[in-house]
């Protein structure tokens, strides 16, 4: 694991060296190669990176929604699904999710009911030819056994519930219809339908205006205190990051390269990939006139990943005759501070 042991009454989710990879004709590609880290129970998990590090391809994993050609190889997901018995006491089941049927009766039941995902893009996720309404309607007939009836009157309900102006007039709209910040709570309505345990919530913000992005934000945190949820917040902005996330998992090339705290990570990063990504964001409220630092070079070709560290060809701390040639193992730090990388060993 990436992470010091925790009690499992904390743990909602437990990512365990999973390697999802994509049989292509011009080769495999390793999008998640060999990732491990937590989600806890009620914290908001931010996972970064930069594009091609596998952070959406980990959030599909989870869900057993991997596309063709695309399958798990290796490793273990376990969803800790808590019970309530009706004299209060709870019992935690295991829930192994990479050993059921991706769309087997047992997943279907946890997809979107327990664990739920509000897309990186909506007009893409939403039904062009369906109402928004009969959308969300859907989840309430399928997972709750709701009637038509019951289920507009709670699909309004929840629309209301995410801040949605004129909800009846919304519901019976396509999502043509709507803005781009209104789809995206559309989006975040059908999500939380059923009270997930886990969201994950994969670019939430993109491509949408600065006031919109921190009305869903807003609305996001408020809406987690509220149904005592988790988020795992999938991103490549490191200040949705410091905004939204208690904890930070940071991948590169399908690997968990450090994981710690929110403070740890901007505070104290150990990992020079980390240090380049806070070099490369502006500083603001500073008059310093310091250029950006660009990491240097490019995410390497996923068919062709380089040997020994990946991060080794723009590492400005590479340590000759041994990055190039051997992968680091990880090592756990003060206070949970997990990294992998060479300088630490």
């Amino acid at each position: 694991m990436g992470e010091a042991p925790m009690p499992d009454n904390d743990v909602l989710v437990e990512i365990s060296d999973l390697k999802t990879y994509f049989f292509l004709e011009e080769g495999t590609v390793r999008a998640v190669d060999g990732a491990s880290f937590s989600i806890r129970r009620g914290e908001t998990l931010g996972v970064v990176g930069e594009s091609g590090c596998g952070k959406s391809v980990t959030a599909q994993s989870i869900l057993r929604i991997v596309p063709d050609p695309g399958r798990i190889l290796q490793g273990e997901i376990v969803y800790h699904r808590r019970r309530w018995h009706a004299d209060g006491s709870t019992l935690t089941e295991r829930v192994l999710l990479t050993e059921l049927a991706p769309y087997g009766p047992e997943m279907r039941a946890i997809r979107g009911a327990e664990i739920a995902m509000v897309f990186q893009e909506p007009m893409t996720a939403l039904s062009p030819v369906h109402t928004i309404g009969d959308q969300i309607m859907e989840v309430f007939i399928v997972h709750q056994g709701a009637s038509r009836a019951e289920a507009r009157e709670k699909c309004i309900a929840i629309l209301e519930r995410v801040g949605m102006p004129k909800p009846h007039r919304v519901a019976d709209s396509y999502p043509h219809q709507l803005s781009g910040g209104m789809r995206q709570r559309a989006m975040i309505a059908m999500a939380l339908s059923c009270n997930p345990s886990l969201l994950i919530a994969d670019e939430p913000t993109t491509a949408l205006d600065v006031t919109t992005q921190a009305l869903i934000l807003d609305l996001m945190r408020r809406l987690r205190d509220e149904i005592g949820m988790s988020i795992m917040l999938v991103t490549h902005n490191l200040g949705v990051v410091a905004e939204m996330a208690e904890r930070v998992v940071v991948m590169y090339l399908g690997r968990v390269v450090e994981s710690a705290d929110v403070d740890a990570i901007f505070f104290d990063p150990k990992h020079p990939y980390l240090r380049a990504l806070l070099k490369s964001i502006p500083q603001f409220g500073t008059k310093s006139r310091r250029r950006l630092e660009p990491i240097e070079g490019s995410v390497p070709d996923p068919y062709n990943i380089p040997p020994g560290c990946p991060f080794h060809p723009r590492c400005p701390d590479v340590i000759a005759g041994l990055c190039e040639s051997v992968a680091p193992e990880g090592v756990t730090l003060a206070h949970s501070h997990y990294v992998e990388c060479h300088l630490y060993r």
